[in-house]
């Protein structure tokens, strides 16, 4: 398994891609404020094809780019249904005077091609298996990426730079679920403090404390770093339950 990323744009939000090995197709992850130049570095770099844009959820820090992302690569982007009107309304992701001083001028579309996410579907995308957990609290639609691989520890989003590894342990891409000693806020339109404990609970406490985590913001964690110190764990039991809806 072959990841890459890096911090896009002035929200410093990661930007992956992941593919099964150099010279193979590979999925773009959350290409944010102006992430262009640096997936074109990436695929240049490690010789790949994109197929596929994956969302974890729709702020805008996460989906900045994905509309010309997918027209210059003629690739389809996948959003789950309950964020799919922030790819042309991020604005909604905000209090009414915030977003009319973010996106006041600027217009956004959704790509060309756009394909719904459920909660446990299993996505067969560019020779890469990824498994789709919803976990609203963030935002409603937000979801996690499950892929089987691993990169090798100290490798991840945030360095610039790529990995090699077996399958074992598996990757989590959290996006603005969980962070290295935090978890997403819940103050902005759609958020919700007690899904997001309950998305926590369901989605990651029953993972293998080796799962590496990938987020949204920040550097790598593992779940088990985070079951051991992360301050909002502290109290949660491991669910199976369904996600609480918003």
């Amino acid at each position: 398994m072959l990841i890459a990323g890096f911090p896009a744009g002035s929200f410093a939000a990661n930007c992956y891609l992941a593919a099964a090995g150099p010279g193979e197709q590979c999925l773009i992850i959350d290409p944010g404020q102006d992430a262009e130049r640096g997936i074109e570095e990436i695929v240049a770099r490690y010789r790949l094809q994109p197929a596929a844009v994956l969302l974890t959820h729709g702020h805008i820090d996460h989906i900045w780019s994905v509309a010309p992302v997918c027209g210059a690569m003629n690739i389809p982007a996948y959003i789950h249904p309950d964020d799919r009107a922030l790819l042309s309304d991020p604005a909604r992701g905000f209090s009414l005077l915030a977003g009319q001083q973010l996106f006041g001028g600027l217009t956004f579309t959704e790509p060309e091609e756009v394909a719904e996410l459920t909660d446990g579907m299993t996505l067969e995308l560019a020779g890469v298996e990824v498994t789709v957990d919803h976990a609203p609290g963030h935002t409603p639609g937000s979801v996690v990426f499950r892929l089987p691989g691993a990169p090798q520890p100290g490798a991840g989003a945030g360095s610039g730079t790529a990995a090699r590894a077996g399958a074992d342990p598996a990757i989590m891409f959290s996006g603005d679920l969980l962070f290295a000693g935090s978890i997403g806020r819940t103050d902005l339109p759609g958020g919700d403090y007690d899904t997001i404990l309950a998305s926590l609970a369901r989605v990651c406490l029953p993972l293998p404390d080796e799962t590496v985590v990938l987020s949204g913001h920040g550097p790598q964690t593992t779940i088990g770093a985070e079951r051991r110190s992360n301050p909002f764990l502290a109290g949660l039991a491991p669910s199976s339950g369904p996600a609480r809806g918003l």
